[in-house]
């Protein structure tokens, strides 16, 4: 059966996409550190949580992305995609004081944390 035209092109997107190179990867050496998550919320309350991770969340050195989004199949589940220069600037960023408030604001609107999965960024665009 012949291949479908927008299966090859999706295809061919995405090996190029994957194999980008992050810009000053190389040059430091040293492996990305990746976590994406899925947060569920209490009833109504995701649009809250999302906008004090998103206000709490700016500034964060190490940081090469961090997207919110919303689960489209659940009212109460976000899903948080990290990327990051390193594990240990992940962790620091923990100690940062407009996370620190983030956290604690957010904490009463969280009903819980489901799947939850570290990567290795390789490529891609940021």
């Amino acid at each position: 059966m012949p291949a479908d035209r927008r299966d090859v092109i999706v295809a061919a997107a995405a090996a190029t996409i994957v194999s980008l190179p992050l810009p000053g990867l190389a040059q430091r050496g040293n492996a990305m550190y990746g976590l994406i998550g899925k947060m569920r919320t209490a009833p109504g309350k995701r649009d809250a949580v999302v906008s004090l991770l998103l206000e709490g969340t700016k500034d964060m050195p190490g940081c090469r992305s961090y997207i919110v989004a919303h689960d489209p199949t659940d009212a109460d589940a976000i899903w948080i995609t990290e990327a990051w220069d390193s594990k240990e600037s992940h962790k620091a960023s923990l100690a940062l004081p407009g996370v620190q408030k983030a956290i604690a604001q957010a904490r009463p609107m969280i009903a819980g944390f489901g799947e939850r999965f570290e990567t290795t960024p390789v490529g891609g665009q940021f």
